[in-house]
């Protein structure tokens, strides 16, 4: 799905544009990054109540939910029409929203669904402009636990005005209304916004009620435009915080694009970010090697880590990268990366990293303690990554 608007807006007069009371989420709402499932990466408009329900029963049915996935997401293509009251209904794909709810509820699982600020979503199915409150009502009524809302179609007003302080101002008010009618309904639901890091939305997000916000354009199943976004997150670290999280976007595990030494690339580069992890592959049909990956309980261990701090790079040469990630007690998750197309060594001195004595090292991946080093030099396949961890 193409989700450009406005890519060239830029974040002008935020001080002035924030001026208005500051309503973010509680941290209760997201106290560490979500993890769950979302539809879209592998089935697109593919999507139905029964696709939906198998994804929840596999996610169980793997030990998904038992490594911390909680939420199935329904993105774009579930909605309806609005009846003569303006009340949104889900189309044929989905006959009844509440049973679908309550089903995925049963598994001991949260359900999530999608909208967008503007009258469209990006599919062209029916947006939220005009009806945030009667919505947030009806999702909540359904028992949703987690909407996605995509700018899309909002941004052909926000370029209409030729301004782009007027613009922003449009975008944020557009947000902000539909917290205001998410919070009035006095059901916890997660908010996640999707606008593709436009404006320096890491900036902003909080502000707005955004439990989590999208700081790229769309993923895809390609080791190029993973990294691309994944490293391109350098520097947002301290935007990101218990209730408040950056997004990279959703995961690609196990959507045949990638080899597993990229995919490992992939899911440790998510989990030093403190990233939402959300699947985006068929759960019905995991390698082992997908669900291996996607259920590492020691780098989802990093990924929740409870300090809420997110990692940033730490060093770059060339096509190596060394990144970390401060972790309650002490410790910290050291990532070594070799984004070129052949094997090379990668090596850390842990003086860098604030360590002023040797300190216990275990390599992640390889689920192997190392001892206690001051410094650590490996080869590192091509595309590939040595996660390790470090003292606590």
């Amino acid at each position: 799905m193409i989700r450009k608007i406005g890519q060239g807006l830029v974040a002008v007069g935020l001080a002035a544009l924030l001026a208005g009371p500051a309503m973010a989420s509680p941290p209760s709402a997201a106290p560490t990054p979500p993890m769950g499932w979302n539809s879209w990466n592998h089935f697109a408009a593919k999507i139905d109540d029964a696709t939906v329900r198998a994804q929840a029963d596999a996610m169980v049915s793997s030990g998904m939910r038992d490594a911390g996935y909680r939420y199935i997401n329904i993105d774009d293509t579930w909605e309806g029409t609005r009846d003569a009251a303006g009340v949104i209904h889900p189309n044929s794909k989905f006959p009844d929203m509440k049973a679908l709810a309550d089903y995925v509820h049963s598994k001991g699982l949260k359900l999530g669904i999608y909208s967008s600020p503007g009258p469209k979503t990006c599919a062209g199915y029916e947006g939220s402009f005009g009806h945030e409150a009667q919505d947030a009502a009806t999702y909540a009524a359904w028992g949703i636990d987690y909407l996605k809302y995509d700018l899309c179609s909002l941004g052909d007003q926000m370029k209409a005005t030729g301004s782009l302080d007027k613009a922003q101002a449009i975008e944020l008010a557009a947000y902000r209304k539909m917290d205001a009618a998410l919070r009035a309904t006095g059901r916890p639901i997660v908010y996640s916004l999707c606008q593709y890091g436009v404006a320096q939305v890491w900036r902003w997000g909080g502000s707005v009620g955004g439990n989590l916000w999208r700081t790229t354009g769309d993923i895809s199943d390609r080791f190029s435009r993973m990294a691309t976004i994944g490293f391109g997150q350098a520097g947002l670290s301290k935007y990101a915080k218990p209730g408040n999280w950056n997004d990279p976007d959703m995961l690609e595990v196990g959507n045949g694009g990638m080899n597993p030494v990229e995919y490992r690339t992939h899911m440790s580069l998510w989990a030093l970010l403190a990233a939402p992890l959300l699947a985006g592959n068929d759960l019905t049909k995991m390698t082992p090697d997908t669900l291996a990956i996607l259920t590492n309980r020691e780098v989802i261990a990093i990924d929740q880590d409870k300090a809420g701090r997110q990692g940033d790079r730490v060093h770059a040469e060339g096509p190596l990268e060394v990144w970390a990630r401060p972790l309650a007690g002490g410790g910290k998750a050291v990532g070594l990366f070799n984004l070129s197309d052949q094997p090379s060594y990668v090596e850390v001195n842990y003086a860098d990293l604030g360590f002023k004595a040797p300190v216990r090292t275990r390599d992640i991946w390889a689920a192997k303690e190392l001892g206690k080093l001051k410094s650590y030099r490996v080869l590192v396949p091509n595309h590939g990554v040595v996660l390790l961890r470090l003292g606590a």
